[in-house]
């Protein structure tokens, strides 16, 4: 189900980073610690109560040198395209200022829910400063502190009420949905338009519940697809051209609904910082991932250029060390036919379950390979293992004590999965319990 969308919009300096470090804090600091994933985020999802949902921090989009003014605007105007409801945040401290009151005019003309914040109210004392913002016409101001965290669950239980009914997505279990992502210019669309002339099929755009996406289905031996395709958008305004952060936020919006994922790195420009950050999205979702590598047709295409590029990129994408990795051309079709099978494999392996018994047998062997760790003098116990979940595939072993299971160890155990299973294309997630 598509998850409700907030973002919090306001002047400079009012607050906005630390109320959403504050709201995601806690999703951010149990991301896996693993090297290539950029830690700095202005989107990332955040849960009040029972509900979860994604928050954009439009403090973190920088738009250039352009004049502060300008750069609200912009700011803002992300927000309304992109926000179920919106958090508009000002300075208890500081009183109504006239760029308060130009962000709040263009909210005003959004038609979507606005919940007022009034930050930096950091003792009972200062609530009788919230009253002049009444004046800004968005109804009662929430007081908040971003320093101490006061006001949050108020003004929460206040966003979480506009949510608006989101029904379940309607996709055929059979169907594989995949989604295009990669920094702008690395030929999204022209591998999309490669894709579907290849197999030289009908289709016919329809709209997806992604706003500004479009869901092309198309059918190949047998098998049906649906392509998400991110980069089909058009530009509206200098932001689209100016922020190129901006194409994340589309880009998980494809994500959340993909069962493949492919990453599009381009081989004349190589890797750079954002193929890495846009591609750990793929990953902390749980996706399958298919590292795609376009514009092959302009390197010396010989065996050993395509083994020194994986090296390559094997070296700055660890994280997606089960990714595979093809390289081809969208615009000359060029080994265009080796990518839907990985497709196919990386769905297969998202979706596989593993029988118990089998799979305690490998959990054993290993163990007897290589003996679990001791700790504090104590050493980790494996009493047995079982599958939980798939996409990703999910397993949960039950020890002795839960903290005797090191990262290493568990990487082992992984690998060892790896190995007898596959699951190539496809993360799997280890959870350790205590058995009662």
């Amino acid at each position: 189900m598509r998850k409700s969308v907030v973002a919090i919009v306001g002047r400079p300096n009012v607050g906005k980073s630390t109320i959403f470090n504050r709201l995601v804090g806690e999703r951010i600091s149990i991301v896996e610690d693993i090297p290539g994933i950029t830690r700095d985020r202005i989107y990332s999802q955040a849960e009040w109560l029972t509900t979860s949902f994604n928050l954009i921090d439009t403090g973190g989009i920088e738009i250039g040198d352009e004049p502060l003014l300008v750069q609200m605007r912009e700011q803002a105007e992300v927000a309304i395209q992109e926000a179920d409801v919106i958090i508009f945040m000002v300075n208890g401290r500081e009183g109504i200022t006239a760029a308060d009151e130009e962000v709040a005019k263009l909210l005003f003309k959004s038609n979507k829910p606005i919940v007022l914040a009034v930050n930096k109210v950091d003792n009972p004392e200062m609530r009788d400063q919230i009253y002049e913002f009444y004046s800004l016409g968005f109804g009662e101001p929430f007081p908040i502190s971003g320093t101490h965290g006061l006001g949050l669950g108020d003004l929460l239980d206040d966003v979480v009420k506009h949510f608006p009914e989101l029904e379940q997505d309607d996709q055929d279990e059979d169907t594989i949905y995949m989604s295009l992502i990669g920094r702008p210019n690395v030929g999204k669309s022209s591998l999309v338009n490669s894709i579907l002339n290849q197999e030289r099929v009908i289709v016919s755009d329809i709209a997806g519940t992604t706003r500004d996406a479009v869901d092309t289905p198309f059918t190949k031996d047998d098998q049906d697809f649906v392509i998400i395709d991110t980069a089909g958008m058009r530009k509206r305004g200098k932001i689209y051209e100016t922020t190129e952060k901006y194409s994340i936020l589309r880009a998980l919006k494809a994500i959340e609904r993909s069962d493949v994922v492919l990453t599009l790195i381009d081989a004349e420009t190589g890797i750079i910082e954002q193929d890495k950050k846009i591609a750990g999205y793929a990953h902390e979702a749980g996706k399958a991932v298919v590292i795609v590598v376009n514009k092959w047709d302009t390197i010396d295409s010989h065996e050993k250029a395509i083994k020194e590029y994986e090296q390559k990129i094997r070296a700055h994408f660890q994280f997606l060390d089960y990714a595979p990795i093809v390289f081809l051309s969208a615009k000359t079709k060029k080994r265009i036919h080796t990518l839907i099978p990985q497709v196919l494999e990386a769905s297969e392996n998202h979706a596989k379950r593993v029988e118990t018994n089998v799979l305690n047998d490998v959990i054993m062997d290993a163990i007897a390979m290589n003996p679990t760790p001791t700790m504090k003098g104590q050493r980790l116990k494996v009493l047995y293992a079982t599958q939980v979940a798939v996409k990703p595939p999910s397993f949960v072993v039950f020890v002795n004590d839960p903290e005797l299971l090191h990262f290493s160890y568990e990487r082992f155990l992984e690998n060892r999965i790896r190995d007898a299973f596959g699951f190539e294309g496809t993360p799997i997630k280890i959870f350790a319990r205590k058995r009662n």
